[in-house]
């Protein structure tokens, strides 16, 4: 029997309620039973809470509990044969960074882009990849020989991952996965993390695959660009929308999640903030009072910001810091998926870059040019299977300059814009060791008195800043820039073995 984890009051009730909407939908967490999934009426539950408040355990918890009781956990990488008994669970994430954060938790979470689309396996490389997820047996080594089928047995049985398992055998990607199509059979249940991203397209796609969709969602983040201050789960009846009202201290009490809860004061005023901010720093070194921005950590984890004029400078800044040249990207520069620029006619093509993680707003760095013209080798951050080429569509936004400088440009591809700095609303869904806040941009968000959903722009901008940092928080208060340490560089993106080959350049 499944033992009901040591939750808080309100976590417990929100327990009781999943477990209920699981329970009507054949999945008893407390019997450890599964049935069939009778035809009726979908239904969609909505944890809520602020950052603290619990969300990711009792996502983790329901994810082990369903589990335990028999269900399969969907992952993106491979689906065997579908059984009449078969229960299913995917978690998703809305962006490759998002679902990262969550495995880093020890959720085994993936992107809503890699269960809407499923890849096609070449014939001979299925049956292994079927033997390997426990549904056939060992079959022939083919091309590959016995000790490279065991590498894979061995990979597989550590990481349950399919590609992975292929690579440790020698293999590439485009050696067995031949394409990707868009699913046809529904799911059962799907666990939605950072739910406040989803946009109404994404919500639609997901009730059309999962019967039971449990969102979890923080109402204090800004709302997708285009919804008027709205989230998906906002417009959810009372009785499925489950609200964690307290907020959990961590055992290090940080320092972090205090500020971001102080924002919730309505008397709170930005400068009353800022010396919270201050006085923080000066008792606790993962709060830093900054009077410059380090170029070093814009590499890898962007400065935060509220206006595009500002993330344009800054962007100007860190690249002539670094001695970049005007024609031409340096390896280890940070880019942003802008979305892909493809004609309807490549659908094959933009299935294929978008399930590698090449989606609007993915965190890419630029390893250097590929084989053919126009196209780049990059590492896409937190995805699974992170190496790849294609053409690209660079653009550098210069400041008082109606165009952007374009260095590398196919006439078709993944389109980028440089990610040294973003926008708050773009790094939803995004957390890094080290995050800085430029907090003239914030200051200016709480003299222009704009508000989004009743709430002060200023504190739901400072709010979504402050909870990207997992452990340090530079609050940046004047326009400098100091210089790099040293020369920009892509060691710290190595693959551990076995490495995973890039995959062979396409058209």
């Amino acid at each position: 029997m499944t033992s009901v984890p040591s939750l808080s009051p309100d976590q417990a009730d929100a327990w009781d309620a999943l477990a209920e909407t699981f329970r009507s939908a054949g999945v008893d967490l407390v019997a450890e039973e599964i049935a069939p999934p009778q035809p009726g009426k979908g239904r969609v539950m909505a944890v809520i809470g602020k950052a603290g408040s619990g969300k990711t355990l009792l996502l983790s918890e329901i994810t082990r509990a369903l589990r335990q009781a028999g269900v399969d956990l969907i992952s993106a990488d491979y689906e065997g044969r579908r059984r009449k008994d078969r229960r299913t669970v995917a978690i998703l994430a809305p962006t490759n960074k998002a679902a990262f954060v969550l495995r880093t938790r020890g959720v085994p979470a993936t992107t809503i882009h890699r269960i809407l689309y499923t890849p096609v396996y070449d014939p001979e490389y299925e049956r292994i990849a079927e033997w390997l997820a426990g549904e056939g047996t060992r079959p022939d080594a083919g091309d590959l020989t016995p000790e490279a089928l065991d590498r894979a047995r061995a990979f597989y049985d550590i990481h349950a991952s399919v590609p992975g398992a292929l690579a440790a055998a020698g293999l590439r990607g485009s050696d067995f996965i031949k394409g990707w199509k868009r699913r046809e059979d529904g799911l059962d249940i799907g666990l939605i993390d950072e739910a406040s991203m989803l946009d109404e397209k994404q919500f639609d796609d997901l009730r059309e695959i999962f019967p039971v969709l449990v969102l979890f969602g923080d109402p204090a983040q800004l709302a997708p660009v285009g919804q008027s201050g709205e989230m998906v789960f906002d417009r959810l009846a009372e009785s499925q929308r489950l609200v964690l009202h307290r907020v959990h201290r961590q055992a290090d009490d940080s320092p972090i999640l205090d500020l971001a809860h102080a924002l919730s004061d309505d008397s709170l005023t930005f400068d009353a903030f800022e010396r919270m901010l201050r006085e923080a720093a000066s008792r606790d070194d993962r709060v830093i009072w900054a009077e410059r921005v380090e170029s070093d950590l814009m590499a890898r984890s962007p400065v935060l910001v509220w206006r595009n004029a500002t993330r344009i400078r800054l962007i100007h800044a860190f690249r002539a810091a670094f001695g970049a040249p005007g024609d031409a990207l340096l390896p280890g520069e940070p880019l942003i998926c802008d979305g892909l620029e493809l004609p309807l006619k490549h659908r094959k093509r933009r299935i294929d870059l978008e399930a590698r993680g090449l989606i609007r707003g993915a965190q890419v760095v630029y390893l250097g040019p590929g084989r053919k013209p126009g196209f780049s080798r990059l590492h896409v951050i937190g995805a699974e299977d992170p190496r790849l080429s294609a053409a690209s569509i660079v653009k550098i936004e210069m400041p008082d300059a109606a165009e952007p400088f374009i260095p590398y440009a196919a006439r078709m591809g993944a389109a980028f814009l440089h990610g040294a700095a973003v926008t708050i609303h773009k790094s939803q869904g995004s957390q890094w060791p080290d995050v800085q806040v430029f907090g003239p941009d914030i200051g200016a968000a709480a003299w222009s008195n704009r508000t989004e959903a009743g709430i002060a722009l200023w504190k739901r901008l400072a709010y979504v800043a402050i909870t990207r940092a997992q452990e340090r928080l530079y609050w940046v208060t004047r326009p400098r820039l100091a210089r790099p340490a040293q020369g920009l560089s892509t060691d710290d993106l190595a693959i551990p073995a076995p490495a995973l080959a890039l995959d062979a350049e396409e058209g």
